[in-house]
């Protein structure tokens, strides 16, 4: 990947569920979701940055070699494809009730996400590591963890240099290239 500039500019992207119901507040559905995510990623062929899983929202950043519309376009599709199903093959009919919808003309009858798009370029490195710690602040500054590190479902131990072997999701900081300096000097 070129460095972060105008010229290849990262993408951030929020999606938000539907109602803002906390669809990943389980962790099964949460491992389904980031799961699925990892999935988007490779079909699609962008680069992960950072992410968060929130109870009902999901943060990520990605490099901006594909549209936005086209990576939110993976995000949401793939990851609304394998929840909704995991709700259906475990009879979770109450929380699929909330998320029905009329059916339209592509036969779906059920919504995960909202429909608007959430996803703005990044053009330098100072507002990407905003983002990056933004992303790995979320959970804290929404009470369900004390420190960062402590919440699963997001990269922070990825950029920490402390992965677990059992990370829900791999993020591509190597492939990041940097105008000054090493990506170490970065993450602090």
């Amino acid at each position: 990947m070129p460095t972060i500039s105008r010229d290849s500019p990262c993408l951030y992207v929020t999606a938000v569920a539907k109602d803002r119901l906390p669809v990943f507040r389980t962790n099964k559905i949460a491992v389904v979701a980031c799961a699925a995510l990892g999935e988007a990623r490779d079909s699609c062929g962008f680069a992960l940055f950072a992410y968060v899983l929130m109870p009902d929202h999901l943060h990520s950043i990605t490099d901006g070699v594909k549209k936005a519309s086209v990576v939110l376009r993976y995000i949401k599709g793939i990851i609304s494809r394998r929840v909704i199903d995991y709700l259906k093959e475990h009879g979770h009919t109450s929380s699929l009730e909330k998320l029905r919808h009329e059916t339209r003309e592509r036969g779906y009858a059920y919504s995960l996400w909202e429909h608007h798009n959430n996803a703005f370029p990044i053009f330098s490195e100072e507002m990407f590591m905003q983002k990056v710690n933004y992303v790995h602040q979320n959970p804290v500054r929404a009470g369900l963890v004390e420190r960062a590190e402590d919440y699963r479902w997001s990269s922070v131990r990825w950029w920490s240099g402390q992965p677990r072997e059992d990370e829900p999701v791999k993020v591509d900081i190597k492939k990041i290239e940097w105008r000054r300096g090493a990506a170490s000097k970065k993450r602090k």
